[in-house]
């Protein structure tokens, strides 16, 4: 049977060349393409496909964010986290959010099929960069970064931080959600003294520097 994957990424030529290099293997097959981290979710629910090819940084929802949902909702799908980044950290970041693969853009042409066919195989894959970091701190015994404060998050203040940061107001927040105007007050209110944050400024950089959002 062949392997049914879903693509997200905000970009239509991104997609576009994704699906190109898909096209090249009998035994994948394209089963959804969406924009947003949103749509991903959505879908994912839908489809159960066996692997999700989530850009880190889409609107709506972003690609982590995205990743979560997804597992916990069809835990069967794997994920491959699509990024420009390569840290130790963003590392630990994707593994947290529950996703087995890791691929930088730039090496997608050569290695997204490795990458594929590892994870159909239920085995994670990382760029050897990354893969070298984060078994070199191991080796080495390094402790653990301590935990940022967007994991002490809840899943729906990461949605409203990532909204808000994207320009939504209460109620628009309220529309995406499906709560009321006075609970997304309440979440923002609640966030912004969780967080220390004293503008709606302040709230931007920190979704930014936390990838909750794009710059």
């Amino acid at each position: 049977m062949k392997t049914r994957v879903l693509i997200a990424d905000d970009h239509e030529i991104v997609r576009q060349g994704l699906v190109h290099l898909l096209e090249a293997a009998p035994h994948l097959e394209v089963i959804a393409q969406c924009a947003t981290g949103r749509q991903a979710v959505t879908q994912a629910l839908d489809l159960k496909p066996d692997i999700a090819i989530l850009d880190i940084s889409m609107p709506e929802l972003n690609g982590l964010e995205a990743a979560r949902q997804i597992r916990q909702k069809s835990p069967k799908t794997e994920i491959l986290i699509l990024t420009v980044h390569e840290t130790e950290e963003l590392a630990r970041e994707v593994l947290a959010a529950g996703a087995k693969g890791y691929l930088l853009k730039s090496d997608a042409a050569s290695e997204l099929l490795t990458a594929l066919d590892s994870l159909r195989q239920r085995r994670p894959f990382f760029t050897s960069k990354v893969a070298q970091m984060v078994l070199g701190s191991f080796l080495e015994g390094r402790q653990a970064r301590p935990r940022s404060e967007a994991r002490t998050l809840s899943s729906r203040e990461r949605e409203i931080i990532q909204l808000l940061a994207e320009g939504c107001s209460n109620k628009e927040v309220a529309t995406w959600l499906g709560i009321s105007v006075k609970t997304a007050e309440t979440h923002r209110a609640n966030i912004m003294r969780k967080l220390d944050l004293h503008s709606i400024s302040d709230l931007v950089r920190y979704a930014i520097r936390n990838n909750l959002a794009q710059p």
